[in-house]
Parts: C-alpha cells; sequence; structure tokens
C-alpha cells in the first residue's frame, strides 16, 4: 500500500482559484490511484471571504480518500490574519500526519507556506515532494510590502524558505509558463506548466441574455477585492467617466473592499454596485446577465508572471472580455482570447477609449474551451505525480 499526503489550504467548497483547482484535480488522482493507494487531503474549512458562510464536514472517507478541514480563526484577509491562520494550519496539519507514513507529498501554494510544509513533511518522511506553485511569493512581496523595516525583517526570511522548499522539491509544476525564467536558479527538480483550466460547469454554456438598447452596459468583476487586483485603482475612475452608459457590477470580498467602497462613496457613484460573494450555480447567472467581464491586476511587476485562473473562466463566455493586465497573463489573452479589449493596469482613460471605441460583439471561443479543457489538463498532472509512486 502506498501513501500520499495532499496539502492545499482551500478546498471545496470553498470559493477561490486554490479551491477550483485542487478539489477536480484530487479526484482524478484519486480516480487514477485505484484501491492500493491511499491520498490524505488536508485542507481548511471554507475560509476564503469572510463574508462567506458554508458548511462542511471536518472528516470524510471517501473510497480511497481521507480528508480533513481544519478550522482556522476568524480572519479578514489582511497579512497578520492570514500569518496566523498559517500557523494555525501548520500544527494541526503537523499533528494529523504525526507517526504516519508517506511516500509521496503534494503540496499547492500560492503563498510559498504550504510548499514549506509540504518540503518539511516529505523530509521528514523521506518522501517524494511534488509542488505546486500558483504564485511567486517572494517576488509578489517585494513589490507589496513598503514598510522598509518590515522589508528587512521578512524578505530574507521568505528568501530563505523559498531556497529550501524550492532546492529540495523532486518536482514542481509552474502554472504559469512566466514563472519559468525565475525559476532556473532551482535545477534539481523536474518542471511540467500544467495552468489553470475551463471547468465543467463552463462547458456547454448557453448564449448570455440579450437586453434592452436602453439598459446600461453591465461590466461584472467577480473574485477578489486585494492588493493584487487593484480594483480601486480602476473602477471608480472609470466608472465616473462611463456614468449613464455603463454600470459596474462588482462580486466578492478581500481587504481592499472598504477602500473601494470608500472611494465610490467619495465620487458620489451611482453605477457601481459591490455584493458579497456567491455561489459557482449563482455566480453563473451573474455573469449570462452581463455585457463584459472584467479582469484587473494591479501594477507590480510580479504580476508581469502569472496566469490569472480567471481568464480561463470569463474565456468560456460568449462575452467580450476586458483585461488590464501586463506580461506573460496579457501575450496570453492576445494569442489565445478572441474579442477582448486589453488596457494597462489602474489606466481608466485608456480603458474609457477602447471601450468606447470597441465594435460589440459576441463570439463562442470554442477551440479556446477545448484545448483548456481542466479535465484534460488535471488527467495529465495527476498522473504525473503517480510517476512518483513507481520508484
Amino acid at each position: 500500500m502506498k501513501h500520499i499526503l495532499y496539502l492545499t489550504f482551500y478546498y471545496e467548497p470553498d470559493l477561490c482559484a486554490g479551491s477550483f483547482r485542487n478539489s477536480p484535480l484530487i479526484k482524478e488522482l484519486s480516480r487514477q490511484a485505484g484501491e492500493d493507494i491511499t491520498i490524505t487531503v488536508i485542507a481548511t474549512m471554507p475560509n476564503r471571504y469572510q463574508t462567506f458562510k458554508t458548511q462542511a464536514p471536518a472528516y470524510v472517507e471517501d473510497g480511497n480518500m481521507l480528508v480533513h478541514r481544519i478550522q482556522l480563526p476568524e480572519h479578514k484577509s489582511g497579512f497578520v490574519d492570514q500569518a496566523l491562520s498559517f500557523v494555525s494550519y501548520y500544527r494541526k496539519v503537523s499533528s494529523i500526519t504525526e507517526n504516519k507514513p508517506f511516500d509521496l507529498v503534494v503540496a499547492s501554494s500560492s503563498r510559498l507556506f504550504t510548499a514549506y510544509l509540504g518540503y518539511r513533511i516529505a523530509k521528514e518522511k523521506k518522501a517524494k515532494l511534488y509542488l505546486d506553485i500558483r504564485d511567486i511569493f517572494y517576488d509578489t512581496m517585494k513589490d507589496v510590502i513598503k514598510n522598509k523595516v518590515i522589508r528587512l525583517l521578512l524578505l530574507p526570511f521568505l528568501k530563505y524558505l523559498e531556497e529550501r522548499t524550492f532546492s529540495n522539491a523532486d518536482h514542481i509544476n509552474l502554472i504559469s509558463g512566466g514563472f519559468k525564467s525565475y525559476f532556473e536558479k532551482y535545477s534539481t527538480p523536474i518542471y511540467t506548466y500544467f495552468s489553470n483550466g475551463v471547468d465543467d460547469e463552463f462547458i456547454n454554456l448557453p448564449p448570455a441574455n440579450i437586453k434592452d438598447n436602453n439598459q446600461l452596459k453591465r461590466i461584472i468583476y467577480a473574485g477578489n477585492i486585494g492588493e493584487g487586483q487593484g480594483l480601486n485603482t480602476i473602477i471608480p475612475c472609470a466608472a465616473k467617466q462611463l456614468s449613464g452608459e455603463y454600470e459596474f457590477v462588482i462580486i466578492g470580498d478581500g481587504g481592499k473592499r472598504p477602500v473601494l467602497e470608500s472611494e465610490i462613496k467619495k465620487l458620489n457613484l451611482d453605477n457601481v454596485k459591490i455584493s458579497n460573494p456567491v455561489k459557482r450555480t449563482e455566480l453563473l447567472k451573474e455573469y449570462l446577465d452581463s455585457d463584459y467581464l472584467f479582469l484587473h491586476l494591479n501594477d507590480y511587476d510580479a504580476f508581469k508572471k502569472v496566469l490569472p485562473s480567471k481568464i480561463f473562466e470569463l474565456a468560456a463566455f460568449d462575452l467580450p472580455v476586458i483585461a488590464g493586465v501586463q506580461g506573460f497573463a496579457r501575450e496570453f489573452i492576445e494569442n489565445n482570447v478572441s474579442n477582448h479589449i486589453l488596457f494597462y493596469p489602474g489606466n481608466s482613460d485608456e480603458l474609457v477609449q477602447k471601450l468606447k471605441a470597441y465594435n460589440y460583439r459576441r463570439e463562442k471561443r470554442s477551440d479556446f474551451i477545448e484545448k483548456f479543457r481542466r479535465t484534460k489538463l488535471n488527467r495529465d498532472m495527476a498522473s504525473s505525480m503517480l510517476e512518483y509512486l513507481k520508484y
């Protein structure tokens, strides 16, 4: 009997990219593994958004899968809150895995700490280590942290964790091809580039609803409202210029939501509506009742390397995609996503100018959907994990 430990901070029914990626991937891994391999999944209770509450069992046995969901303390998505949450996760994972054998440790990580925890356990258990890296945390923190004292204390610590973790991995999957140059210095692991993909819920969608020409054109954004998305740097100014013609609908939550709400109030905007996160079934209806789908990343160098999972969600609809991105994400959209409007992050004037000049149309992106179906990517990625149990 072989044993796999799978660490993911987010897991169904949580609402975030980490959950949407790992939940179906783990099920595919379970399917391929068969009866002779057990998979212990250690995740958390739904906690991505403070305003989204849903119940999930703390422990489930499902065939060859053992799923643990750890209850974390309440948090508001701030850096300190998230750090304390991870300390709690770290301790409870250590307790669950104590005295248990594992042959392969898989860790899916965007903030480095889950990957580091995977490294520590793999080293202790003398297991193979397979990392799925969804973001370059050190790179992001260099841009986000402005306080010189915090930078001086935190960045060397993060670099140490990064070097220990990545240098000792057997396999690293990079979710974005834009990460490749950053990881060249870590030559020991084998690398793959399985990206995010189009989930089954977004396959065979009906056409978006046709609306009355007299209605405001509806631009929708759904997801995190944080520093990385920088919505407060673009939406208020753009909405002011587009008043009377367009409205922004924002569904989500995060650390920058109060800042965004304050800017909206300051400018006395009536064409921006913000509501709390909703389940995917409800979100599909909201998308289908829109005219444009919106994506934005803050103007940081680190974000030139990323490939947002949101692209794969939005491109499954027949609606135009408006994206304020740079670097690899911009290149990816130009090469793979037809019917788009691209502008530089934070540049509301460019957004407004391009939107007003755009000749509105709808277009089904069938080739994109087929090329990036999540089921195919998961099948290949799960197979690459199981290769490490053959040795």
